[in-house]
């Protein structure tokens, strides 16, 4: 557990999702394993060997664990829905601010054709709103894993087929959130993000409070990397996008176009993109060839949100009351 260093708002962005990647990279083999089919197959996407099937848009049930040592951590219905309501506009390219992507780059804005809902129907059959509750002992989380397990303080997953797990807790050492790609273990699958950079009100506070932090985070979710390629400074990365210009790590702040790196002017930089490291207010769009991935994803490792009968995640009824559990004693940070 990450308990010293607790910053509420954190001045930059910092994505711990690579960080992830690679330990599971280091620590399974049967994860190396599903990322290189998951990649064949966004190759062959990316290649045009298979082809995009889809017709519908895509409604995602989504549970909400909100894990909360105080109650300003323990955020509210409206926060969640503020939250909801920004991934249904960014992941349909419809946000207002859409328009301030370059002129260069306008005919790349791709609607990613996915909608999220807060689930209706829990693991058991169960009505729900969608949120679970938990009180929790610890101060903050890392990107340890802990909160995701009720034995280490945290809240258990539901299961990762049929359900978007999204975490929302006090993260400290300046973390706003991070993702596990697909092809990972399903008690860790989804997403944690901070609660000062969840949704646009209650306690989500400049310069992230538009909810950005929660659409990057499920990029990565969906199989996508930093527009940057995770490479530091340098210009051999990759995040296996052909419409996303190289350029030399992620750009912080507001930039202004053009931000020209890696000799990819006129144009430079797509810092407007959502998996850039920039403010909120900056990120406004993903690619077609970022979505052509998401694609291949939904084709692959998430095909279990493609509805087969019953959608799940309909509006439940507002009686409906959330899941509040008690805090578990405090474990130490390397056991489960």
């Amino acid at each position: 557990m990450d308990t010293a260093d607790i910053v509420e708002t954190p001045a930059r962005r910092r994505c711990g999702s690579e960080d992830v990647h690679r330990r599971l990279l280091n620590e399974s083999l049967n994860y190396r394993l599903n990322r290189a089919a998951i990649e064949n197959l966004a190759f062959a996407y990316a290649t045009g060997q298979d082809q995009p099937s889809r017709t519908e848009v895509v409604i995602v049930p989504v549970v909400v664990h909100v894990v909360h040592s105080t109650d300003e951590q323990n955020v509210s219905a409206e926060q969640i829905d503020s939250q909801i309501a920004v991934l249904n506009e960014d992941f349909r390219a419809i946000n207002a601010d859409v328009k301030n992507v370059p002129k260069v780059w306008q005919g790349l804005v791709a609607d990613a054709r996915l909608e999220f809902r807060r689930a209706s129907v829990d693991p058991q059959g169960n009505p729900t709103d969608g949120v679970t509750r938990r009180r929790t002992g610890e101060r903050s989380f890392s990107d340890d894993e802990a909160v995701k397990f009720t034995a280490r303080g945290g809240a258990d997953a539901w299961p990762a087929d049929r359900y978007l797990n999204v975490w929302v807790c006090q993260l400290g050492g300046g973390l706003l959130g991070y993702a596990q790609f697909p092809g990972g273990p399903p008690a860790t699958d989804g997403v944690v993000i901070t609660h000062t950079g969840f949704g646009t009100t209650g306690t989500a506070a400049a310069p992230f409070n538009l909810g950005r932090t929660t659409t990057h985070e499920i990029g990565h979710w969906l199989n996508l990397f930093h527009i940057g390629g995770d490479d530091g400074t340098g210009c051999s990365g990759t995040d296996f996008v052909s419409d996303t210009p190289n350029q030399a790590g992620q750009n912080f702040g507001t930039p202004a176009f053009p931000s020209i790196t890696c000799n990819n002017g006129p144009d430079g930089d797509m810092f407007v993109n959502y998996m850039d490291y920039t403010d909120d207010a900056a990120m406004v769009m993903f690619t077609h060839g970022q979505i052509l991935r998401v694609e291949a994803c939904l084709a692959g490792p998430r095909q279990g949100l493609i509805p087969t009968g019953t959608d799940p995640a309909e509006t439940p009824p507002a009686e409906t009351q959330p899941t509040e559990t008690q805090p578990a004693e405090t474990q130490p940070a390397g056991g489960r």
